[in-house]
């Protein structure tokens, strides 16, 4: 789950980690009072979304006087940020924060999160910091400086030092990065965070540290655990269909075929979505309905898969392991019958009670078809799928 920049900041401040002092800004008539308590004769107005690249789409602005905050503040709200991290219809901007002007020395960036290759988390820190550090990471990876953390003893003063070595502070700051190294771990470790991002992270003119940007990631799988920060979800920065699909226990990613995936288990749903792409088709989606699905969860998979315009045809591949097919088949049969389809339906069932399952599918009456193998099922669901674009 992501975190908007105020609500990542706000963990920040908890941890002890500095940032600018800011103001939350949902309506436009509130960005004077925002500039009072912040002080000062110029501010920075940053829009709030679920993506990077904010700057240079035009989401992050100076202005210097309060004429100026008012007018970026009524433009950003209500508007939609596309970047290269979104789609073309962008990401709408329901809020912005408000943040006092930092004098900055130098721009570093600071990562953590948690590898999967090692089973540590690893910290990353580069002295080129800023909006192109990705540039940075592909042109010269011996740029990005890592440090990996062992679990049974936790992070290291000397893992600090050398990161801070490495990044050419001196003096006190070399304790202050250690300090802010400290705080962000423990906010990893505490938050069920995967992944933590400063970029950047500054050096002032002062010699101090601060935060500059904030991104921080939750494990969904955590969320459990942690109820307030699960109230910090923003639906309106997820696709519509994937935050639906959440709320019923469903795995659903939208991609941008128009063949639609319905399956039990991920292994085999990517397999799945490979063999389309072998026969000539494109995937619509991932979707997961889980091991233990149910009729109703798959008569809200299929209402979900159908709500996407660019759907053509959808193939159902289940393996009645733990599932039983006449069940799926049910659930099937639910949702054509609640929901308008106008497009060809492919079922293939293997497994526990697949026959049965079958049998159900074409006794129903309904124009679904049926294959025997993932293969056939391919050919078939690819060439309806030809012939309703056609």
């Amino acid at each position: 789950m992501h975190l908007h920049e105020y609500q990542a900041k706000q963990l920040f401040t908890e941890f002890g980690i500095p940032v600018p002092a800011g103001q939350l800004v949902r309506e436009t008539t509130a960005a004077a009072g925002a500039a009072m308590a912040i002080g000062g004769d110029a501010w920075v107005v940053k829009a709030q979304v679920h993506a990077g690249g904010r700057g240079k789409g035009g989401g992050v602005r100076l202005v210097q006087d309060r004429d100026a905050l008012a007018t970026a503040v009524d433009a950003m709200l209500g508007s939609r940020l596309v970047t290269k991290q979104t789609d073309a219809d962008g990401l709408p901007v329901n809020s912005v924060l408000v943040e006092q002007t930092v004098s900055i020395a130098r721009e570093i960036y600071l990562g953590m999160l948690v590898d999967r290759t090692s089973e540590r988390v690893t910290l990353m820190v580069s002295k080129s910091g800023g909006m192109n550090i990705e540039e940075v990471a592909a042109s010269d990876p011996d740029a990005i400086i890592t440090e990996s953390v062992n679990p049974a003893v936790g992070l290291q003063g000397y893992q600090c030092r050398n990161l801070a070595f490495a990044l050419d502070l001196e003096g006190r700051q070399v304790g202050a990065l250690a300090k802010l190294l400290g705080a962000a771990y423990r906010l990893l470790l505490d938050c069920d965070a995967s992944l933590l991002e400063i970029n950047p992270l500054v050096v002032t003119t002062d010699g101090e540290l601060l935060a500059l940007d904030a991104k921080v990631d939750l494990d969904d799988n955590a969320l459990f655990r942690h109820a307030k920060l699960a109230e910090l979800r923003d639906a309106s920065q997820e696709d519509e269909r994937e935050h639906t699909a959440q709320q019923h226990g469903l795995n659903y990613i939208r991609l941008h075929g128009n063949i639609a995936c319905m399956v039990n288990g991920a292994g085999l749903a990517m397999a799945t979505m490979d063999l389309i792409q072998l026969h000539g088709g494109t995937p619509a989606n991932f979707l997961d309905v889980g091991g233990g699905a149910t009729a109703e969860r798959v008569a809200e998979a299929f209402k979900i898969i159908l709500s996407d315009p660019q759907v053509e045809a959808i193939l159902v591949n289940i393996f009645g392991g733990i599932v039983r097919c006449d069940l799926i088949a049910q659930g099937i049969l639910q949702a054509i019958g609640e929901v308008s389809i106008e497009v060809p339906v492919v079922v293939r069932l293997e497994g526990t009670n697949a026959a049965a399952g079958l049998e159900l599918i074409a006794q129903s009456g309904l124009s679904v078809e049926t294959a025997s193998d993932l293969t056939e099922a391919a050919d078939k669901v690819v060439a309806a799928a030809g012939a309703a674009a056609s």
